[in-house]
């Protein structure tokens, strides 16, 4: 009997971005360093066969450079888009259509333009780059015209980098949240069974 497919949720990887470092206290000296650092972490958790979701943000230096990095990452990879991701439709300066292309062939199985939906466990959750509120950046509500509306549901999410891991019934999966791994269906599940709370972040590990 094969082992069964996992489902991974990530977000906000911003590989080639120097200054992620210092803004997230990233463990690493040089942005290679962390690249390579995140690389490692995704393939110890992440099987050959199973699938992950990164909610935005992949990367942020070259494209041409550091897109091509997901290749290196293990299993079926579907990108929720973000407002740092080049094929979001959100862009002001446009071409999503042709980033969608090279994200594909850069590696990525699925690209989505958010919203969307999942279930885990037996609850369907909103899923979204951006959550109902707050920001990475102190108090500013930065796109919030891309926002999605709170109606209830759970929100799978990221763009809020080190502000917190939880914020009610916001489940924030970025990296810098969960200690430099991506988080899978089952720790979520039980997050959400648990009902809404406020959790920090866990330290890189």
């Amino acid at each position: 009997m094969g082992t069964r497919r996992k489902r991974w949720w990530t977000a906000d990887l911003h590989f080639g971005h120097a200054n992620i470092i210092g803004y997230c206290d990233r463990p690493f000296r040089s942005v290679e360093a962390m690249d390579e650092g995140l690389i490692e972490r995704w393939n110890e958790t992440v099987g050959r066969d199973d699938e992950v979701w990164v909610l935005g943000d992949f990367a942020m230096g070259g494209l041409a450079e550091h897109l091509p990095l997901a290749g290196r990452l293990a299993g079926h990879k579907v990108l929720v888009a973000g407002n740092h991701d080049a094929c979001w439709e959100g862009r002001a300066k446009g071409g999503s259509e042709h980033w969608t292309a090279e994200y594909l062939d850069a590696g990525f199985d699925r690209i989505l333009q958010p919203p969307a939906t999942a279930a885990v466990g037996t609850v369907t959750v909103a899923v979204h780059h951006f959550p109902y509120h707050g920001d990475s950046r102190g108090d500013v509500e930065r796109f919030a015209e891309h926002r999605p509306p709170d109606e209830g549901a759970w929100l799978l999410h990221g763009h809020v980098h080190d502000r917190w891991r939880q914020a009610g019934r916001q489940i924030n999966v970025g990296v810098d949240a969960w200690g430099g791994r991506p988080i899978g269906d089952d720790e979520l599940a039980d997050l959400i069974a648990a009902g809404p709370a406020d959790l920090p972040p866990l330290r890189w590990r």
